[in-house]
């Protein structure tokens, strides 16, 4: 049976500020769940904590910074430590043209978010979960990461990696009561195309012109339907 609360949970979501990482914050918290919030906007992150007052720890953090990442989760307040579920949410895809050519700093930056911040989260609170033996990491894909396309060669990457990473530690985690699971995305009107458009909302709207695209509240169902099973079901992929 689905469970439909998480009342003493903690849950810590990366990328919380905006997007998918907010609504799965959001998700979690209104099921009870303590929830530690990491985002790179300090105000935003103020604006978290208003909206949710207790049960929210916020992180100011950008996770390409790998050395920040050990120092703020070491130095968590003692009731958000045993952390029983990790959304490795943050990332961003700043292709804008073919890869001929692109800017090194952006491919530079997408794997640091994309790939080393995951890893470096992952690595952190994968031991803890295990020694408690009980826990999950959810790694946030995206259908890119199968079907690639001109103009996204480094995203496209990043996520192929992150669902390779993610299937191949399920395997590891074999006859551990520790669960991992890949969520891929398409498309959703998020700030996403913003991010990658430098703000340009022309060129960002043009993404999700002639359809209905997702939204980040979807993603955050996708997320929590992912959670909520019993502990004996892996939803290794969603896609």
């Amino acid at each position: 049976m689905l469970r439909s609360e998480f009342h003493g949970e903690v849950v810590v979501v990366t990328g919380a500020t905006s997007g998918f990482g907010l609504a799965i914050a959001r998700k979690f918290h209104a099921a009870g769940a303590r929830v530690v919030a990491i985002g790179r906007r300090e105000d935003r992150l103020a604006d978290l904590q208003d909206e949710m007052g207790d049960r929210l720890v916020p992180i100011k953090l950008d996770v390409s910074d790998t050395d920040a990442i050990s120092e703020a989760l070491d130095t968590l307040p003692p009731d958000y430590r045993d952390v029983s579920l990790l959304v490795n949410n943050a990332g961003f895809g700043i292709d804008r043209g073919p890869a001929q050519k692109a800017s090194l700093a952006d491919w530079d930056d997408m794997i640091d978010v994309n790939i080393r911040g995951l890893l470096h989260m992952t690595h952190h609170l994968l031991p803890g979960m295990l020694e408690r033996r009980k826990g999950q990491i959810v790694n946030i894909g995206s259908v890119a990461g199968r079907a690639v396309a001109p103009n996204n060669a480094v995203y496209s990457a990043t996520k192929s990696f992150v669902l390779q990473f993610t299937k191949a530690l399920k395997s590891d985690l074999i006859g551990t009561p520790v669960r991992a699971s890949y969520i891929a995305p398409g498309a959703a009107e998020t700030e996403f195309s913003l991010v990658r458009w430098q703000g340009d909302e022309a060129k960002a709207a043009k993404a999700y012109a002639g359809y209905q695209s997702l939204t980040a509240e979807d993603i955050a169902e996708a997320v929590f339907f992912t959670a909520a099973m019993p502990a004996h079901v892996d939803v290794t992929e969603l896609e």
